[in-house]
């Protein structure tokens, strides 16, 4: 059975993810930093007949979170895809500021969060996938790695940080024939179920993104997907 590792694994987009690929037959590994909140979500997971379990990990942590994939590598066998998706909602270090007050201190956190959190993350299920000669990597940012928004200068960095690695170790792979696809995702949406209370902000419901991912798993033909309506 295949298995599919989520970072960053939650309610929403995250356990859309993992339905989506979890009904098409994938085994869940769901990595986030708190074990309960992830023992909640494999129980729902397992109550819809999909095999999941949670690996408590923290990005900001990156022994714990190669430590984590290792484990679910047991758990489950080789991981074939691997989604990096963390958000960060407690704030603190990583609270946003515009970008008019964006300094390395406070940009710096997010390169860690983002970049550098992926980089280790691939760097540990990408030695199996090149073996097995097939994998797929999927990473996730808002839209403002792609595009200007500067309420979110310090996130922003990150996340176009995290992008043009990503793109280019995609454009590598490829170039270098590994078998394994590397895509990115940029949603510019407010991920929600329910209808925003400005009707001018787009949204989209997890459920209805999710299946961008399989997608990009399955064809292959597309290296970057932007998220805007």
């Amino acid at each position: 059975m295949p298995t599919i590792a989520i970072v960053g694994a939650g309610p929403g987009l995250g356990l859309a993810i993992a339905r989506t690929f979890g009904r098409e037959g994938f085994s869940v590994a769901l990595i986030a930093r708190t074990q309960d909140k992830l023992d909640r979500l494999a129980a729902d997971l397992g109550a819809e007949g999909i095999t999941a379990a949670g690996f408590a990990a923290d990005v900001l942590d990156r022994p714990s979170l190669v430590a984590a994939l290792n484990a679910a590598a047991e758990r489950f066998g080789a991981i074939d895809v691997l989604e990096y998706s963390p958000s960060d909602t407690a704030g603190g270090v990583l609270a946003p500021v515009d970008v008019r007050d964006a300094t390395p201190e406070n940009v710096q956190p997010q390169i860690e969060y983002y970049l550098y959190g992926a980089m280790a993350a691939v760097d540990a299920v990408l030695p199996s996938m090149q073996a097995a000669g097939h994998g797929t990597i999927l990473v996730t940012t808002g839209a403002g790695s792609v595009r200007p928004v500067p309420m979110y200068g310090n996130v922003t960095a990150g996340g176009a940080a995290l992008r043009n690695w990503a793109l280019n170790r995609g454009t590598a792979l490829a170039s270098d024939d590994t078998g394994v696809h590397l895509a990115h995702v940029a949603i510019g949406v407010w991920m929600t179920d329910e209808a925003p209370a400005d009707s001018r902000i787009p949204s989209r419901s997890p459920s209805d993104i999710a299946p961008l991912y399989w997608n990009l798993h399955t064809d292959r033909a597309e290296h970057e997907i932007v998220v805007t309506s």
